[in-house]
């Protein structure tokens, strides 16, 4: 593997390359690309380029359609960042609901005060806040960072509400029985206290946070925002802070309209931002890359249902593009039996043919869906002669 860095990548993590193993300064000498988050959607890659890998969940940042027709496979590491995002919104949490960041400001504003011990006792009553024991979360996607999320609350003493459409069979039975779920977005919000969002950035859910779900929100209730900033509409959000229907907005995302807005507790996008996150990210983000240069293994960690959809398709198709269905070698890892049924239903794909009316494939996508109640991750490999591998959690 000869990884070109887009972004400075976790010295821990590039340390544990053994030669001919090399990260190199001129990208015409990379076989692979490292990228945090530097745009890619205006770079036109070369030839040598084989494979890219975000080290981080999301993938908004990459152009998966462009790359995938030019045979280049995108991966990322969705759960290696995941208790860091998750430890920063229980922050979020509780900084919406005592007045911490005011209580703060008091202290620093009064460092002059030679009584400040009874002074502030006197200024604490402007400080008080609620206690989130009791409250209800709801919690939106239940992705691996979402199901942590939700235990965590649930853990608190909160109830909580998840909402996810793609939710998987492995992350459901990873999410504890107090949890209770929802099939409509609208059920899910409108007796919450606190919405805290968890889905990726794509066409269909930009924006999704917007009018028509505020007018079912209840009243007062906290927004936390720690996925992506274009998952909420800014212009409606401002209406409902400063009408009060939207008693805090904590976002890890800042922008020149959110950062003015009235009651806005805002990061300057730090969910990831602890050692151990930024190491796991990039360590996860190397095994995949020379797993696959090596081994030709391609391994899909999904974020959650939709994001698995979309790296599968995009997985798919780059890989074996160029390829008749006798040459096909098929290696697939997923989290849930619902982006298998992306898989068998792809149409024709260039000359690439997927044998859906094969007695033998059907046959193996029954076996794969059993499996992938019990087991974590399923390797797959397909053609001529059929074999699988399964991988144990």
């Amino acid at each position: 593997m000869k990884a070109y860095c887009l972004n400075n990548i976790s010295k821990v993590a590039l340390d544990t390359l053994k030669k001919p193993d090399a990260v190199v300064e001129d990208i015409k000498d990379a076989d692979s690309i490292l990228v945090r988050s530097a745009q890619m959607h205006e770079m036109d890659l070369d030839k040598n380029i084989l494979a890219v890998a975000r080290a981080g969940a999301g993938v908004n940042n990459i152009p998966l359609d462009k790359y995938a027709l030019d045979g280049v496979v995108v991966f990322n590491t969705p759960g290696a960042n995941a208790n860091a995002v998750k430890e920063l919104v229980l922050c979020g949490l509780l900084l919406a609901s005592r007045d911490i960041i005011g209580g703060n400001k008091w202290v620093l504003d009064n460092t002059a005060d030679e009584n400040i011990a009874k002074t502030a006792e006197k200024a604490k009553a402007k400080f008080a806040g609620n206690e989130i024991k009791g409250k209800t979360i709801a919690v939106i996607g239940l992705g691996v960072i979402g199901v942590l999320v939700a235990n965590a609350c649930a853990d608190l003493g909160m109830k909580v509400v998840g909402y996810d459409p793609y939710l998987s069979i492995q992350n459901a039975m990873r999410l504890q029985k107090d949890v209770k779920y929802e099939a409509k977005l609208d059920e899910a919000v409108k007796n919450a206290d606190f919405v805290t969002i968890h889905v990726p950035l794509m066409d269909s859910t930009k924006k999704m946070i917007n009018k028509d779900v505020f007018v079912k929100m209840k009243k007062n209730a906290v927004l936390l925002n720690f996925s992506r900033d274009t998952l909420v509409n800014d212009d409606d959000l401002e209406c409902e802070l400063k009408n009060g229907n939207i008693r805090k907005y904590v976002t890890d995302f800042a922008n020149q309209k959110v950062v003015n807005m009235p009651n806005v507790i805002c990061f300057p996008h730090l969910g990831a931002s602890t050692e151990e996150a930024e190491d796991n990210c990039a360590m996860m983000a190397i095994d995949e890359l020379k797993d696959y240069l090596e081994n030709g293994n391609t391994l899909i960690y999904g974020n959650d249902g939709a994001e698995r959809e979309l790296l599968l398709n995009a997985i798919i198709y780059s890989t074996f593009k160029n390829y008749t269905s006798e040459e096909v070698n098929m290696y697939i890892v997923d989290y849930g039996s619902e982006s298998l049924r992306v898989f068998q239903d792809l149409p024709q794909m260039g000359n690439m043919v997927f044998m859906g009316e094969d007695e033998k494939f059907n046959n193996l996508l029954k076996m794969i869906r059993n499996e992938l109640q019990y087991r974590k991750k399923l390797f797959i490999n397909y053609g001529g002669e059929y074999t699988t591998y399964i991988r144990n959690s």
